[in-house]
Protein backbone atom coordinates (compact mmCIF):
# COMPACT_ATOMS: atom_id res chain seq x y z
CA UNK A 1 0.00 0.00 0.00
CA UNK A 2 1.53 3.33 -1.06
CA UNK A 3 1.43 6.67 0.77
CA UNK A 4 -1.59 7.84 -1.23
CA UNK A 5 -3.55 4.76 -0.14
CA UNK A 6 -2.60 5.30 3.48
CA UNK A 7 -3.63 8.95 3.34
CA UNK A 8 -6.93 8.13 1.66
CA UNK A 9 -7.72 5.47 4.26
CA UNK A 10 -6.89 7.70 7.22
CA UNK A 11 -8.91 10.61 5.85
CA UNK A 12 -12.22 8.85 5.17
CA UNK A 13 -13.67 9.66 8.59
CA UNK A 14 -13.57 13.47 8.35
CA UNK A 15 -15.85 13.93 5.30
CA UNK A 16 -18.08 11.10 6.49
CA UNK A 17 -18.65 12.77 9.85
CA UNK A 18 -19.52 16.09 8.19
CA UNK A 19 -21.98 14.33 5.88
CA UNK A 20 -23.48 12.24 8.68
CA UNK A 21 -24.19 15.24 10.90
CA UNK A 22 -26.31 16.73 8.13
CA UNK A 23 -27.82 13.64 6.47
CA UNK A 24 -28.30 11.02 9.18
CA UNK A 25 -31.80 9.66 9.51
CA UNK A 26 -33.67 10.52 12.70
CA UNK A 27 -33.91 7.05 14.24
CA UNK A 28 -34.96 6.31 17.83
CA UNK A 29 -31.70 4.61 18.79
CA UNK A 30 -29.71 7.67 17.71
CA UNK A 31 -31.53 10.10 19.97
CA UNK A 32 -29.93 11.40 23.20
CA UNK A 33 -30.91 9.41 26.26
CA UNK A 34 -31.99 6.31 24.37
CA UNK A 35 -31.42 3.42 26.84
CA UNK A 36 -28.86 0.67 26.38
CA UNK A 37 -31.69 -1.86 26.65
CA UNK A 38 -33.37 -0.16 23.71
CA UNK A 39 -30.12 -0.33 21.75
CA UNK A 40 -29.83 -4.06 22.38
CA UNK A 41 -33.45 -4.65 21.36
CA UNK A 42 -33.06 -2.52 18.23
CA UNK A 43 -29.87 -4.28 17.14
CA UNK A 44 -31.47 -7.71 17.44
CA UNK A 45 -34.61 -6.54 15.64
CA UNK A 46 -32.55 -4.99 12.84
CA UNK A 47 -30.84 -8.28 11.97
CA UNK A 48 -32.10 -9.06 8.45
CA UNK A 49 -35.10 -6.73 8.89
CA UNK A 50 -35.67 -3.31 7.33
CA UNK A 51 -35.51 -0.19 9.49
CA UNK A 52 -39.03 0.91 8.52
CA UNK A 53 -40.47 -2.34 9.88
CA UNK A 54 -38.43 -2.23 13.07
CA UNK A 55 -39.21 1.31 14.30
CA UNK A 56 -42.90 0.84 15.21
CA UNK A 57 -42.31 -2.64 16.66
CA UNK A 58 -39.37 -1.34 18.74
CA UNK A 59 -41.42 1.50 20.16
CA UNK A 60 -44.27 -0.85 21.10
CA UNK A 61 -41.81 -3.31 22.62
CA UNK A 62 -40.10 -0.72 24.83
CA UNK A 63 -43.43 0.68 25.95
CA UNK A 64 -44.51 -2.77 27.09
CA UNK A 65 -41.12 -3.90 28.41
CA UNK A 66 -39.04 -0.81 29.30
CA UNK A 67 -36.37 -2.86 31.11
CA UNK A 68 -34.93 -6.36 30.75
CA UNK A 69 -36.61 -7.46 33.98
CA UNK A 70 -40.00 -6.48 32.59
CA UNK A 71 -39.52 -8.79 29.62
CA UNK A 72 -38.02 -11.55 31.75
CA UNK A 73 -41.17 -11.50 33.92
CA UNK A 74 -43.34 -12.30 30.90
CA UNK A 75 -43.57 -15.79 29.38
CA UNK A 76 -41.59 -16.42 26.20
CA UNK A 77 -44.86 -16.75 24.28
CA UNK A 78 -45.56 -13.06 24.88
CA UNK A 79 -42.21 -12.14 23.33
CA UNK A 80 -42.84 -14.33 20.29
CA UNK A 81 -46.36 -12.94 19.86
CA UNK A 82 -45.12 -9.33 20.16
CA UNK A 83 -42.41 -10.08 17.60
CA UNK A 84 -45.30 -10.38 15.16
CA UNK A 85 -44.07 -10.40 11.52
CA UNK A 86 -40.49 -9.21 11.95
CA UNK A 87 -39.24 -12.59 10.77
CA UNK A 88 -36.74 -15.05 12.24
CA UNK A 89 -38.76 -15.34 15.49
CA UNK A 90 -35.97 -17.24 17.23
CA UNK A 91 -34.59 -13.75 17.83
CA UNK A 92 -37.55 -13.11 20.15
CA UNK A 93 -36.68 -16.15 22.25
CA UNK A 94 -33.02 -15.15 22.31
CA UNK A 95 -33.94 -11.64 23.42
CA UNK A 96 -36.15 -13.04 26.18
CA UNK A 97 -33.27 -15.25 27.35
CA UNK A 98 -30.86 -12.31 27.20
CA UNK A 99 -33.27 -10.16 29.23
CA UNK A 100 -33.47 -12.90 31.86
CA UNK A 101 -29.68 -13.11 32.06
CA UNK A 102 -29.34 -9.32 32.34
CA UNK A 103 -31.95 -9.16 35.10
CA UNK A 104 -30.41 -12.04 37.04
CA UNK A 105 -26.68 -11.52 36.50
CA UNK A 106 -26.26 -7.80 35.81
CA UNK A 107 -28.74 -6.08 38.11
CA UNK A 108 -31.14 -5.30 35.26
CA UNK A 109 -28.47 -3.19 33.50
CA UNK A 110 -27.26 -4.09 30.01
CA UNK A 111 -23.53 -4.79 30.42
CA UNK A 112 -20.96 -2.55 28.77
CA UNK A 113 -18.04 -4.94 28.38
CA UNK A 114 -17.95 -6.74 25.02
CA UNK A 115 -17.11 -10.09 26.64
CA UNK A 116 -20.04 -9.74 29.06
CA UNK A 117 -22.31 -8.90 26.15
CA UNK A 118 -21.06 -11.89 24.17
CA UNK A 119 -21.97 -14.12 27.12
CA UNK A 120 -25.63 -13.17 26.75
CA UNK A 121 -27.85 -15.65 24.87
CA UNK A 122 -28.25 -14.77 21.21
CA UNK A 123 -25.66 -11.96 21.22
CA UNK A 124 -22.90 -12.32 18.63
CA UNK A 125 -19.80 -10.30 17.90
CA UNK A 126 -21.53 -7.64 15.81
CA UNK A 127 -24.34 -7.03 18.33
CA UNK A 128 -21.96 -6.95 21.30
CA UNK A 129 -19.75 -4.35 19.66
CA UNK A 130 -22.73 -2.33 18.43
CA UNK A 131 -24.17 -2.08 21.96
CA UNK A 132 -20.79 -1.15 23.46
CA UNK A 133 -20.31 1.56 20.83
CA UNK A 134 -23.80 2.97 20.26
CA UNK A 135 -25.15 2.66 23.80
CA UNK A 136 -21.98 3.40 25.78
CA UNK A 137 -19.76 5.28 23.35
CA UNK A 138 -16.80 2.92 23.65
CA UNK A 139 -14.26 2.73 20.85
CA UNK A 140 -14.58 -0.50 18.86
CA UNK A 141 -14.90 -1.25 15.15
CA UNK A 142 -18.45 -2.31 14.25
CA UNK A 143 -18.88 -4.17 10.98
CA UNK A 144 -22.07 -5.21 9.22
CA UNK A 145 -22.72 -5.93 5.54
CA UNK A 146 -23.14 -2.23 4.71
CA UNK A 147 -19.87 -1.34 6.42
CA UNK A 148 -18.00 -4.11 4.63
CA UNK A 149 -19.28 -2.93 1.26
CA UNK A 150 -18.17 0.66 1.89
CA UNK A 151 -14.75 -0.36 3.16
CA UNK A 152 -13.85 -2.76 0.38
CA UNK A 153 -14.88 -0.18 -2.21
CA UNK A 154 -13.43 2.97 -0.66
CA UNK A 155 -10.27 1.45 0.82
CA UNK A 156 -9.52 -1.77 -1.07
CA UNK A 157 -10.88 -0.81 -4.48
CA UNK A 158 -13.12 -3.86 -4.84
CA UNK A 159 -16.69 -3.75 -6.09
CA UNK A 160 -18.17 -6.32 -3.68
CA UNK A 161 -17.21 -7.39 -0.16
CA UNK A 162 -17.33 -11.14 -0.71
CA UNK A 163 -17.77 -13.49 2.27
CA UNK A 164 -17.33 -12.01 5.74
CA UNK A 165 -13.83 -12.29 7.20
CA UNK A 166 -13.59 -11.00 10.75
CA UNK A 167 -9.78 -11.09 10.71
CA UNK A 168 -9.82 -8.67 7.78
CA UNK A 169 -13.02 -6.71 8.35
CA UNK A 170 -12.47 -5.59 11.95
CA UNK A 171 -8.87 -4.37 11.47
CA UNK A 172 -9.95 -2.57 8.30
CA UNK A 173 -12.71 -0.71 10.14
CA UNK A 174 -10.35 -0.04 13.04
CA UNK A 175 -7.93 1.59 10.60
CA UNK A 176 -10.43 4.31 9.62
CA UNK A 177 -11.67 5.15 13.12
CA UNK A 178 -10.56 8.43 14.71
CA UNK A 179 -8.88 8.19 18.10
CA UNK A 180 -11.55 10.32 19.77
CA UNK A 181 -14.24 8.03 21.22
CA UNK A 182 -17.21 10.17 20.21
CA UNK A 183 -15.89 10.61 16.69
CA UNK A 184 -15.13 6.90 16.46
CA UNK A 185 -18.69 5.97 17.45
CA UNK A 186 -20.09 8.48 14.98
CA UNK A 187 -17.80 7.14 12.24
CA UNK A 188 -19.11 3.61 12.80
CA UNK A 189 -22.65 4.92 12.38
CA UNK A 190 -21.70 7.10 9.41
CA UNK A 191 -20.15 4.23 7.45
CA UNK A 192 -23.26 2.12 8.10
CA UNK A 193 -25.49 4.96 6.97
CA UNK A 194 -23.47 5.49 3.82
CA UNK A 195 -23.74 1.81 2.95
CA UNK A 196 -27.48 1.78 3.62
CA UNK A 197 -28.37 4.95 1.70
CA UNK A 198 -25.63 5.79 -0.82
CA UNK A 199 -23.06 3.04 -1.34
CA UNK A 200 -25.74 0.42 -1.91
CA UNK A 201 -25.11 -2.98 -3.45
CA UNK A 202 -26.64 -2.12 -6.82
CA UNK A 203 -26.50 1.28 -8.52
CA UNK A 204 -24.53 3.16 -5.81
CA UNK A 205 -25.18 6.92 -5.85
CA UNK A 206 -21.53 7.89 -6.28
CA UNK A 207 -22.33 11.46 -7.37
CA UNK A 208 -23.79 12.12 -3.93
CA UNK A 209 -21.12 10.29 -1.95
CA UNK A 210 -19.07 12.42 0.48
CA UNK A 211 -15.96 10.28 -0.07
CA UNK A 212 -16.25 9.87 -3.85
CA UNK A 213 -13.02 11.81 -4.38
CA UNK A 214 -11.05 9.28 -2.32
CA UNK A 215 -12.87 6.03 -3.13
CA UNK A 216 -10.32 3.53 -4.43
CA UNK A 217 -12.95 1.66 -6.46
CA UNK A 218 -14.14 4.83 -8.21
CA UNK A 219 -10.60 6.07 -8.82
CA UNK A 220 -9.75 2.71 -10.40
CA UNK A 221 -12.63 3.00 -12.85
CA UNK A 222 -15.05 0.62 -11.06
CA UNK A 223 -13.29 -2.68 -11.87
CA UNK A 224 -15.52 -5.74 -11.93
CA UNK A 225 -15.42 -8.00 -8.91
CA UNK A 226 -13.52 -11.20 -9.72
CA UNK A 227 -13.28 -12.79 -6.28
CA UNK A 228 -15.67 -14.91 -4.22
CA UNK A 229 -19.11 -13.45 -3.66
CA UNK A 230 -21.09 -13.27 -0.44
CA UNK A 231 -23.80 -15.95 -0.26
CA UNK A 232 -27.24 -14.76 -1.29
CA UNK A 233 -30.33 -15.42 0.77
CA UNK A 234 -32.43 -18.28 -0.55
CA UNK A 235 -35.79 -17.64 -2.19
CA UNK A 236 -38.59 -17.12 0.35
CA UNK A 237 -41.70 -18.03 -1.68
CA UNK A 238 -42.44 -21.72 -1.28
CA UNK A 239 -39.58 -22.26 1.17
CA UNK A 240 -39.68 -23.92 4.57
CA UNK A 241 -39.21 -20.42 6.01
CA UNK A 242 -42.50 -19.34 4.48
CA UNK A 243 -44.30 -22.41 5.87
CA UNK A 244 -42.78 -21.81 9.30
CA UNK A 245 -44.06 -18.25 9.15
CA UNK A 246 -47.58 -19.38 8.26
CA UNK A 247 -47.65 -21.84 11.16
CA UNK A 248 -46.28 -19.19 13.51
CA UNK A 249 -49.01 -16.79 12.42
CA UNK A 250 -51.61 -19.37 13.44
CA UNK A 251 -49.98 -19.91 16.83
CA UNK A 252 -49.63 -16.17 17.51
CA UNK A 253 -53.29 -15.56 16.69
CA UNK A 254 -54.60 -18.14 19.13
CA UNK A 255 -54.71 -18.16 22.92
CA UNK A 256 -55.59 -21.87 22.94
CA UNK A 257 -53.74 -24.80 21.36
CA UNK A 258 -54.02 -24.99 17.58
CA UNK A 259 -55.09 -28.40 16.35
CA UNK A 260 -53.21 -30.48 13.84
CA UNK A 261 -56.18 -30.17 11.48
CA UNK A 262 -56.01 -26.37 11.69
CA UNK A 263 -52.29 -26.40 10.97
CA UNK A 264 -52.92 -28.67 7.99
CA UNK A 265 -54.92 -25.86 6.36
CA UNK A 266 -52.00 -23.43 6.18
CA UNK A 267 -50.01 -25.34 3.53
CA UNK A 268 -50.98 -28.12 1.09
CA UNK A 269 -47.68 -30.04 1.05
CA UNK A 270 -47.92 -32.31 4.10
CA UNK A 271 -44.26 -33.35 4.05
CA UNK A 272 -43.01 -29.76 3.94
CA UNK A 273 -45.58 -28.67 6.51
CA UNK A 274 -44.54 -31.43 8.91
CA UNK A 275 -40.88 -30.57 8.39
CA UNK A 276 -41.54 -26.90 9.16
CA UNK A 277 -43.56 -27.75 12.28
CA UNK A 278 -40.85 -30.12 13.49
CA UNK A 279 -38.25 -27.38 13.09
CA UNK A 280 -40.38 -24.96 15.14
CA UNK A 281 -40.65 -27.52 17.91
CA UNK A 282 -36.92 -28.15 17.74
CA UNK A 283 -36.16 -24.42 17.95
CA UNK A 284 -38.41 -23.96 20.98
CA UNK A 285 -40.78 -21.66 19.09
CA UNK A 286 -43.70 -24.06 19.50
CA UNK A 287 -44.68 -26.83 21.88
CA UNK A 288 -47.30 -29.56 21.97
CA UNK A 289 -48.29 -32.56 19.90
CA UNK A 290 -51.04 -33.77 17.59
CA UNK A 291 -53.17 -34.98 20.50
CA UNK A 292 -53.08 -31.78 22.59
CA UNK A 293 -52.50 -29.25 19.83
CA UNK A 294 -49.69 -26.74 19.38
CA UNK A 295 -49.01 -23.39 21.00
CA UNK A 296 -46.31 -20.83 21.59
CA UNK A 297 -43.77 -21.67 24.32
CA UNK A 298 -44.93 -21.03 27.85
CA UNK A 299 -41.45 -21.04 29.40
Amino acid sequence: MDDADLHRRSDIASPLLTWFRHEARDLPWRRPGFPAWGTLVSEIMLQQTQVARVVPRLQAWLTRWPTPADLAASPPADAVRAWDRLGYPRRALALHAAATAIAERHGNVVPRDVDDLLALPGVGDYTARAVAVFAYGDRHPVVDVNVRRVLVRAVLGQGEPGPAKAKQDLPLMESVLPEDRDDAAATNAAVMELGALVCVARAPACDGCPIADRCAWRLAGYPDHDGPRAPRQSRFAGSDRQVRGLIMAELRASEVPVTQDEIALVWPDAEQRDRALASLLRDGLAEGDDAEGYRLPRG
